[in-house]
């Protein structure tokens, strides 16, 4: 499976920006796909999971009310809206991917839970 991730870039505070991260390969093994974002100095963080099969979602505390994640099943790939932007929003942003079954959302929560990772965007909100 390979993940490719588009749409970052420079944005005011306040401003949206949708994330893209389109999946290939062997995407019928896929269980869910999240979002983490790694600022400069900090550690890579969760932002926003979904799981494949009904949709259902978590995200951050940090991000709530402000992002939202979604899917499209049949191009294979999940988007970041993310709104209300803060310049404590700027980091690179990585999405990946689960190909093993679970039985609870909150494994996509942990970078533990995934099994591929694209290359990063990288978001810069300025204030």
């Amino acid at each position: 499976v390979q993940l490719q991730a588009s749409g970052g870039g420079l944005v005011q505070a306040g401003g949206s920006l949708r994330l893209s991260c389109e999946a290939s390969g062997r995407t019928n093994l896929l269980y869910g796909m999240g979002w983490f974002r790694q600022a400069p100095g900090k550690e890579r963080e969760f932002v926003a999971a979904i799981k494949w099969s009904d949709g259902s979602t978590a995200s951050a505390d940090s991000v709530k009310g402000r992002f939202a994640i979604s899917r499209d099943n049949a191009k294979n790939t999940v988007y970041l809206h993310m709104n209300s932007l803060k310049p404590e929003d700027t980091a690179v942003y990585y999405c990946a991917a689960r190909a093993r079954n679970m039985h609870s959302i909150a494994v996509l929560t942990i970078a533990a839970g995934y099994d591929y990772w694209g290359q990063g965007t990288l978001v810069t909100v300025s204030s």
